[in-house]
């Protein structure tokens, strides 16, 4: 509890607008956990003061099947809810309800008692990006907000560009190829280098030391794969029945410092373990709620547990408190 409340002293410090919006814990399974404003004119304000798109939830609330999956998938995956409130300003408007909701459906030519709509705006209120209707994925959300901050002029943060490959491992189709080399500790770090990489892991195949990697077909081919591993000593290999994983192997670079008291996701994961052996900054790849918790598992080094060996969103909850 004490790393808790420490954790929320953190990310509340000096953010009185933060107590302005919707308390995330308590409210309409519609809304997903993402902390909403309620107010369009107080929107756009903190939008022309700290130069942050608004992103606006058209939802019905209560609402259909449609509408609740929407809140307890989409609008809940940890790193899309610390996009959404750190890299946005959110704005929910109910489209089945009279008043000041009324009144901005009416502005944007929203339909009432409607699925879910995103708009992301400027803090003249014009669109920057299409409308998202129709496509309630993760993914169609993810894209809307990556081109929002683009048309902002705003830099992607690393933890969403994580984001947006661990998507992409959920949805879109990927393949597997298997490199074997000298020590798969070497391997996962060269590997897990490449963009197109989403996920790596060690493991034994004839005999061998390999890796078998996961990739985006989109950005990268078994061939280019290939020729890049070569570079690094590292022949490409086929699949075999008798390949193994090396478990307690498994992001072995990553195993050696305090980030594995955090939860992560396998792209971070793979990502951070090839850049720790670069000497990069890992901070990059971690959300603002991961940092925070990163600097108290810093300070206070008794009671951690090894949030990153478990399932993710179920080490998100013990790292928040829910």
């Amino acid at each position: 509890m004490k790393y808790i409340l420490l954790l929320a002293a953190l990310l509340l410090t000096g953010s009185a607008f933060a107590q302005q919006r919707t308390d995330a814990s308590n409210q309409p399974i519609e809304l997903g956990k993402v902390s909403w404003l309620r107010d369009y004119d107080q929107a756009m304000a903190e939008s022309k003061r700290s130069n942050k798109p608004v992103l606006i939830l058209f939802q019905e609330v209560p609402g259909c099947a449609t509408c609740q999956k929407y809140g307890t998938t989409t609008l809940s995956h940890p790193l899309m809810v610390e996009g959404i409130e750190n890299e946005f300003v959110p704005l929910a408007i109910f489209n089945n309800k009279g008043g000041a909701d009324r009144k901005v459906l009416e502005k944007y030519g929203e339909p009432t008692w409607n699925n879910p709509v995103v708009r992301i705006v400027g803090a003249n209120g014009k669109d920057l990006v299409d409308r998202v209707a129709g496509n309630y994925s993760p993914q169609g959300l993810y894209r809307a907000m990556a081109q929002g901050l683009i048309e902002s002029k705003i830099t992607i943060p690393g933890y969403l560009e994580v984001l947006g490959l661990e998507l992409t491992v959920a949805a879109e189709p990927t393949k597997e190829a298997y490199f074997q080399m000298y020590c798969f500790w070497s391997g996962e770090h060269h590997l897990g280098r490449h963009d197109g990489v989403l996920m790596t892991e060690p493991g034994f195949l004839n005999g061998h030391e390999v890796v078998k990697v996961k990739y985006d077909p989109a950005k990268t081919n078994a061939r280019e794969l290939a020729d890049y591993a070569a570079d690094k000593d590292i022949k490409a290999v086929k699949a075999g029945a008798g390949y193994r994983l090396a478990a307690k192997d498994h992001y072995y670079q990553l195993q050696q410092t305090d980030f594995v008291y955090l939860p992560l996701t396998e792209v971070q994961k793979t990502k951070m373990n090839s850049a720790y052996g670069r000497g990069e900054d890992l901070l990059r790849y971690l959300s603002p709620r991961q940092v925070a918790y990163y600097q108290i598992v810093q300070k206070n080094k008794t009671g951690k547990e090894k949030l990153s060996a478990g399932d993710f969103v179920e080490g998100w909850g013990l790292m928040v408190g829910e």
